[in-house]
């Protein structure tokens, strides 16, 4: 059995830590969650000489604070979990920046590698970079690497397994503060050292530090020791002193003179090209970012996106379509048991069918954007809304959980965290449900594929997304109105340098979200078909039974009727019996129910359960109306949802536009209005997201449906 080293992957955002992390594992990983949070944990093995190296893609973060879940799962891994390794991701085109987490993770006294990523694109800019005297002053071995041509990785790997065999060893560090500040530094490592249990579980220098900038959850925790009282009179010194002599305190010193550190670490060992030319990106963003140019560019990238989904996936989407109505028809002559027989083809088949056909355009969405973010380019739409989002009394840091919502509005609400301005906070919460997340996708995909064609679906996709972002920019400017008054926080965003993402990354990051949304068909889809096949066939009412018996016994010995006439009038009694026992059925009698509530909308009580179900999860919506229509509404013609939707004259393209707009606007799924709760902290929000995202939805789906039914009719 190989020994197993721990490796942490750590890095800023748009480091490349995660192109790294595939390059250097490639498929051999799995995603999962991290204990507690919705935080998503990449973890894969590589093998190396007679180890197994489990590396861990810890959150792409800026520092070790405690501001943002991403933050909070990074810190406690490197401090709790204790790596054998702590490889430190840095991209070498933007070296101050990155090199104030490098600092932290030295104060943390881990095991650091650093690798200096992007090193093609920092020899293409002409920069030289004194890799040994880097190491002397920083205390680590510097690797450059690529993750996009594969530099360094075999080297990067060699050193982790050199280090954990203390073949080679970390130097001691030539950062220091100034002699003021390490003076108080030195003061609190004694006193934390006189307690053992303190100083066993923590680094007495971070400790030391993190006291002295006023880091709440390290007061939390050394407050239960006895040693307090003598760290507190310590602080209180610190912090008049610095206060009295300099103006400051404690903590923005300590920053300052990090900072001061940073650059002048990288002043001795870089040397940048005296004569420097506008680079690509600059050039580029001349056009992206352009005040003029930049949203239309934003718009037509999004409907460029949204017209591949259709386009490209359309030929898969049959094949898919085509394979489940062969399965479905296998089954059917295979099974000759009617409950058994129903249950799986009508239950089952159609339902988890009528999900997994979305699969290709599912991938495709998540390519594009995968491939949007690995580029620069989702930078740059938080930058160019931006400006837009300042009109409605936010900025652009608000609209980061925005576009993590259009992947799942679980992590947009959690993401929230960063907004320190509780307004900006709360707000931002109550808007994210209107970005439409990819559990609606299907929806779209369905509903614009069958009633607007493929010529068209793209443009009515297009058109539901924009209109999201568009009612969020509503809410958002009405609630800091008439509710939240008063100034955002400013706010600086990054923008990281261009760069063509790897194409074998892309399609890691493609499959990866794939694979989530097959394992929820198989699970949460395939358990809800069951339970709406169940509900939707009991109980059977017996005198619609005796009624239809008797009919088609009459049929049976009438002579008005040869063989033929008489096989197609009993399908057809079958296929009025089976509606009426729908309509008799738990889930008939709920639609009932219902049915004057969503009416107004142009919905029949089969839409209104299928809305009703997708409270649970927006996938559920399709599951539940394959089961539905294939219940009540299947003929011998009918061979897929998209047919049966078609021969409802109840359906048409203005109901088509009502429901994507509901689907659009009504509450999220179960699991994401539990975390909205968590994050509001408060019963009355809760209950205002819940009563606003119904009411919005049920006016402009009944706008949407009054208003088109005399230009689409």
């Amino acid at each position: 059995m190989k020994k197993q080293i721990s490796v942490a992957l750590v890095g800023n955002p748009n480091s490349g830590k995660t192109s790294l992390f595939n390059k250097i594992v490639g498929g051999n990983q799995k995603v999962g969650n991290f204990s507690g949070v919705t935080v998503e944990k990449y973890e894969g093995t590589v093998f190396r000489n007679e180890y197994e190296l489990k590396i861990i893609d810890l959150p792409g973060t800026y520092s070790l604070t405690t501001y943002s879940p991403e933050e909070v799962v990074t810190r406690k891994y490197i401090l709790n979990e204790n790596p054998d390794v702590v490889i430190n991701v840095v991209d070498g085109t933007n070296l101050e920046r990155n090199f104030y987490l490098t600092t932290q993770l030295i104060d943390a006294q881990a095991n650091i590698i650093i690798a200096l990523n992007m090193y093609d694109e920092v020899e293409k800019q002409g920069t030289k970079i004194d890799f040994t005297q880097a190491e002397e002053l920083l205390g680590t071995h510097i690797i450059p690497t690529s993750a996009v041509s594969g530099l360094g990785i075999e080297d990067l790997l060699n050193h982790v397994v050199e280090l954990f065999e203390n073949k080679i060893s970390l130097k001691m560090n030539k950062l220091s503060f100034s002699p003021l500040m390490e003076g108080y530094i030195e003061k609190l490592i004694k006193i934390i050292s006189t307690d053992k249990e303190l100083s066993a579980k923590y680094h007495t220098r971070w400790l030391a530090i993190k006291l002295l900038v006023n880091d709440k959850d390290v007061y939390k925790t050394v407050r239960e020791f006895p040693v307090w009282i003598k760290i507190n009179h310590v602080l209180s010194e610190a912090l008049a002193h610095v206060e009295k002599k300099y103006d400051s305190d404690t903590e923005l010193m300590l920053k300052e003179e990090r900072h001061a550190l940073i650059r002048g670490a990288i002043k001795e060992t870089v040397k940048y090209p005296s004569k420097r030319k506008k680079n690509t990106s600059e050039i580029i963003d001349s056009i992206l970012i352009n005040r003029v140019t930049g949203l239309p560019v934003f718009i037509f990238f999004m409907w460029a996106m949204f017209q591949l989904t259709f386009t490209l996936g359309e030929t898969p989407m049959n094949w898919i379509e085509a394979f489940f109505g062969w399965l479905g028809n296998t089954a059917s002559q295979v099974i000759t048991e009617p409950t058994t027989r129903s249950i799986v083809v009508d239950g089952i088949i159609s339902g988890v069918g009528g999900v997994v056909i979305f699969l290709p355009n599912i991938m495709i969405l998540f390519f594009a954007l995968s491939f949007l973010e690995g580029t620069g380019y989702m930078a740059r739409a938080a930058f160019v809304i931006d400006k837009v989002m300042h009109k409605v009394g936010l900025h652009g840091k608000s609209f980061i959980p925005m576009i993590t919502g259009f992947g799942c509005s679980v992590p947009a609400f959690m993401a929230t965290r960063t907004l320190r301005n509780k307004s900006d906070r709360i707000t931002t919460l109550l808007i994210i449900p209107f970005m439409s997340c990819s559990a609606k996708f299907p929806v779209y995909v369905l509903v614009a594929g069958t009633f607007f064609g493929t010529a068209h679906a793209g443009n009515a996709l297009f058109g539901i997304y924009m209109l999201g972002v568009v009612i969020a920019l509503i809410t958002a400017r009405l609630l800091k109105t008439a509710v939240f008054k008063g100034e955002s926080e400013p706010f600086v965003m990054e923008l990281p340098p261009y760069r063509m993402p790897s194409l074998k990354v892309l399609l890691l990051q493609m499959w990866q979200k794939a694979s989530l949304y097959l394992r929820k068909a198989g699970t949460i889809i395939l358990g809800a078909s069951i339970l709406i096949w169940i509900a939707s066939n009991y109980p059977k009412s017996d005198e619609i039974t005796a009624e239809y018996n008797q009919i088609k016994s009459d049929v049976m010995l009438s002579a008005d009727y040869n063989e033929t006439e008489k096989a197609e009038v009993i399908s057809k009694l079958e296929f009025q019996e089976s509606s009426k026992q729908l309509e008799h059925s738990f889930v008939g009698q709920l639609g009932k129910l219902i049915e004057p509530v969503v009416a107004p909308l142009g919905f029949d009580w089969k839409l209104g359960i299928a809305l009703v179900t997708g409270i649970a999860a927006k996938e559920i919506v399709v599951s539940t109306m394959a089961t539905l229509y294939s219940l009540g509404d299947a003929d011998e013609n009918s061979h897929d949802l998209r047919s049966r939707l078609l021969e409802n004259p109840n359906n048409n393209k203005a109901v088509a536009l009502a429901l994507m707009v509901f689907v659009l606007l009504y509450i999220p799924c179960a699991a994401a209005s539990i975390v909205f709760h968590k994050e509001a902290g408060a019963w009355k929000w809760t209950a205002f997201y819940i009563t606003y995202t119904m009411s919005v939805a049920w006016i402009m789906a009944f706008l949407t449906y009054n208003i088109s039914k005399f230009f689409l009719m």
